[in-house]
């Protein structure tokens, strides 16, 4: 049952729940629909209720074919710009829609999407008793998020047979360089963003990257330095003990002449003896 519910849920089979003000945000019928709008708490789309003046609007259809095409789009564009700078000071517009339907519950609806919800927020804070054109401006939340769903796409092929009495919306265009020159802004603003968010890792890397390169510098170092330490203290030692050895050959030399020389002495006095002794027998007669 609740499934079944949950796939029904603002199509025309739901009985409980107005699918036009689901999709669209608004009902022909109003407060008198006899199915529940459903007014969201917090939604990403604001609906800025009848805010755009049409010009064509309360005018008879012979009246509204004398008014130039050109002028009428001219006026569209400063009042779309206008409003854009305005909305887009509370966070980045991901949409912004005029409907130029001319039945009373759609006619100069306003309809902004933005990237963030909090953002919407602080618009619908700041925007609601504040006047436009001399009109006080009312701001909702709208349920509104994919509008694919709520666009008529008979007008958008040039088909529609209701004119601008669809209960859909007939959204006004704007020009290509007009919708460069503010989105493209936003998406160039996007590509700076995330150009200096690189840059931010990439230095912070970087800096990662010269601290660790560092860190093996300074351990190399201390490396070096023991080696040389440890070099020093074998060359001191090998000079220690080749001054030890110096020494003791020296004691050795030393004791050597010292005993060859009392060596030598001796035997001249026993050389003395034997000589005598030599003498005496060379002497002595057969």
């Amino acid at each position: 049952m609740a499934d079944n519910l949950a796939q029904i849920f603002g199509t025309e089979k739901d009985k409980v729940n107005c699918p036009f003000f689901f999709k669209i945000g608004a009902c022909r019928h109003g407060d008198k629909c006899c199915r529940i709008h459903h007014r969201p708490t917090m939604s990403q789309t604001l609906l800025l209720c009848h805010m755009y003046p049409n010009p064509v609007a309360g005018l008879p259809p012979e009246a509204a074919a004398l008014i130039n095409p050109d002028e009428l789009q001219a006026t569209f564009e400063n009042f779309y710009e206008d409003v854009y700078n305005e909305l887009s000071k509370f966070g980045e517009v991901d949409e912004l829609n005029v409907c130029d339907n001319l039945c009373d519950h759609l006619v100069g609806n306003v309809y902004v999407k933005y990237i963030e919800e909090e953002a919407a927020s602080n618009a619908l804070t700041a925007l609601n008793g504040r006047f436009y054109a001399g009109r006080p401006v009312l701001a909702e939340f709208s349920p509104v998020t994919d509008f694919r769903e709520a666009r008529c796409r008979q007008f958008d092929m040039g088909e529609c047979t209701r004119g601008g009495f669809c209960n859909f919306m007939h959204l006004k265009h704007i020009s290509r360089s007009l919708q460069r020159d503010l989105f493209g802004r936003r998406h160039h603003n996007r590509r700076e963003d995330r150009s200096r968010s690189r840059s931010r890792d990439r230095s912070h890397s970087g800096g990662e990257h010269d601290h660790d390169h560092d860190r093996d510098r300074d351990r190399d170092r201390d490396r070096d330095r023991d080696r040389d330490r440890d070099r020093d203290r074998d060359r001191s030692r090998s000079h220690s003990r080749d001054k030890d050895r110096g020494d003791r050959d020296r004691d050795r030399d030393r004791d050597r002449r010292s005993s060859s020389s009392s060596h030598h002495g001796g035997g001249g006095g026993g050389g003395s003896g034997a000589g005598s002794s030599h003498h005496n027998y060379g002497h002595h007669d057969p």
